[in-house]
């Protein structure tokens, strides 16, 4: 088993020129929420795939060779390597998660900050970005508003009321913005 500074080790130059909604405090968020998924729902799983998959989740998709390499270079088992990229490819918001691990992971990715966290984490990533608000808005509108999706019966009434707390705020800054103009 790898320790945690090994790990930390690997990981952190893939996170460091990242904003700062997905660097390594995003990585510390979406720890929490794994946490207390598998405490609602008491579940078993795989922590060791689990915490190798969030560690490499917000590069998966870009490094998957360099993550094989270090994992194999590691002394890690084909099976644990398999079964890590596999959750850590769950997790990605347009997947749909098959294993536990992969549910437990996506759907704390997606619930990462609580009901509120998908609006700032949107606007704060679009003011990163050199984003106007009416650009951020639109971004909102058209990637995040209904398209958040969680799969364990934990987390579907959560991730409905983050949806709905997301929609709500998007409709009254609209009007307020809209109110504005006019005026």
């Amino acid at each position: 088993m790898l320790s945690d500074e090994e790990l930390l080790a690997f990981i952190k130059p893939y996170y460091e020129n990242k904003d700062v909604m997905h660097n390594l405090w995003h990585i510390e968020l979406v720890q929490k929420q794994v946490d207390h998924i598998i405490s609602l729902g008491k579940y078993k799983v795989d922590r060791e795939a689990l915490r190798l998959a969030l560690a490499f989740h917000g590069f998966v998709y870009r490094d998957e060779i360099a993550i094989r390499t270090y994992l194999s270079e590691k002394g890690c088992n084909e099976a644990l390597i398999e079964k890590c990229i596999l959750i850590a490819h769950e997790s990605q918001r347009p997947e749909i998660p098959v294993t536990l691990e992969g549910k437990n992971l996506h759907d704390a990715h997606v619930l990462e900050g609580g009901k509120t966290y998908a609006v700032v984490k949107t606007l704060i990533t679009g003011s990163v970005r050199g984003q106007s608000l009416i650009e951020t808005l639109d971004y909102l509108e058209k990637h995040v508003l209904d398209k958040n999706k969680c799969y364990l019966p934990e987390t579907i009434p959560l991730c409905a009321e983050m949806n709905d707390f997301t929609s709500m705020f998007y409709r009254e800054l609209c009007q307020g913005i809209s109110d504005q103009v006019i005026s």
